[in-house]
């Protein structure tokens, strides 16, 4: 029933999306109008905003139209609320400054605050992240880094055909919103690029990210606390480190994840597969009801891990256990191929035992040999044919 119900969720959503998209809004407003130059060398920063003030204020729905072109864009802040439904349409690419101090003290390159019934269709970013990266590398002082685009205390949101590059930190970050539908949105940064996460989401609930292609330097997704209601559906995700649940119990105070999904997704070359991963650290929050089907691992190192014991560089950690519970999480039909022997690691917490961990029909292999599978403080039940041999 739950199934249905979810099915029954997206295909209504589904029908709202197209419908969003395919609404002639009652105005457009060309970014050229407002002094716009797609020459990829004049700043456009204040062209854009003007193009957002006047759309914000319009008691009609409003387009804000980006035609083909390169427009250098500075850090901005696109803020509400706005008095009806925006779409802003990209044919163009928005490329950052070479100078990555130019937007990397701010924390932001693109920023939606407070704004409701916000689309993003199509387009490309190009944040230029390479020097950004060169000199973490170095261990120079450098700035904070910036995220490339990223919406905050927004509702009803779609981020749609959108190509993000050369993030200096995270791609895409939803952060304390409502229904928010990310829809064949490729994003890609080298392997060894650090800290930039495809899409990261947190505080959020009823997101949903459909036929995403991610290849970056770090998770393709990363999931925060306070995390709800989230599916994820094909998704090609690699290089990079897996899909991730955490870290979660940095602090002590902190919101759980709970009603998670992911569903016919493919795995090539990542660091990992399906990680839930926590500080080894007391803590409130908790991960619950949480559902992998469907998946295909290609050459992954970890494709199946539970990591309850993070403590990186020993940070108040040494000695303790996480207080993080995670329960009710379900692993069915996942085939592929391990890097690793052990293909299948569930490492939890000595205080606060996994419960509820339910494996079906899952066929795994190391390098076209028997894999192994590591069990730690874990409780469960399988189901079907399982490879490796289970310890649950």
């Amino acid at each position: 029933m739950a199934k249905l119900i979810m099915s029954f969720i997206i295909v209504v959503f589904s029908f709202i999306v197209l419908f969003m998209e395919l609404s002639n809004a009652a105005t457009t407003y060309n970014v050229l109008t407002f002094g716009a130059k797609p020459n990829g060398e004049t700043d456009t920063t204040q062209a854009f905003l003007k193009a957002w003030g006047v759309a914000c204020s319009s008691v009609e729905a409003a387009t804000i139209y980006v035609p083909k072109g390169r427009y250098l864009i500075k850090s901005a802040t696109f803020r509400g609320p706005c008095k009806n439904r925006i779409t802003v349409k990209i044919d163009g690419t928005l490329v950052a400054p070479l100078d990555y101090w130019a937007i990397g003290n701010s924390g932001y390159w693109l920023l939606f605050i407070q704004v409701n019934g916000i689309s993003v269709i199509g387009g490309n970013i190009d944040a230029k992240g390479d020097a950004f990266w060169a000199c973490r590398n170095s261990g120079n002082n450098c700035p904070v880094g910036a995220r490339s685009i990223t919406f905050n205390w927004a509702n009803d949101v779609v981020i749609s055909g959108l190509l993000s590059i050369n993030s200096q930190l995270t791609h895409l970050v939803i952060n304390s919103c409502n229904n928010v539908m990310v829809r064949n949105v490729k994003i890609i940064a080298p392997d060894q690029s650090p800290n930039t996460d495809g899409i990261h989401v947190q505080s959020s609930t009823g997101v949903t990210i459909i036929g995403c292609r991610i290849k970056t330097g770090d998770d393709c997704i990363s999931i925060g606390p306070g995390t709800t209601n989230l599916w994820m559906e094909k998704i090609l995700c690699g290089p990079g480190h897996g899909i991730s649940i955490g870290s979660l119990g940095r602090d002590y105070e902190e919101d759980g994840v709970q009603n998670v999904t992911l569903a016919y997704s493919i795995f090539t070359g990542s660091d990992n597969g399906l990680r839930i991963k926590s500080w080894a650290r007391p803590t409130t929050s908790f991960v619950k009801n949480i559902n992998y089907r469907n998946i295909v691992m290609k050459y992954v190192d970890n494709p199946i891990i539970i990591d309850q014991n993070y403590c990186p560089n020993s940070q108040d950690c040494p000695g303790q256990t996480s207080g993080v519970k995670i329960s009710e999480v379900t692993y069915k039909n996942i085939q592929g191929t391990s890097t690793t022997e052990v293909a299948m690691n569930f490492d939890c917490s000595p205080s606060n035992p996994c419960q509820g961990i339910q494996i079906q029909d899952i066929k795994l292999t190391y390098m076209n040999k028997k894999a192994k599978s590591f069990c730690n403080n874990v409780q469960g039940i399988k189901k079907g044919l399982i490879l490796p041999d289970t310890c649950i």
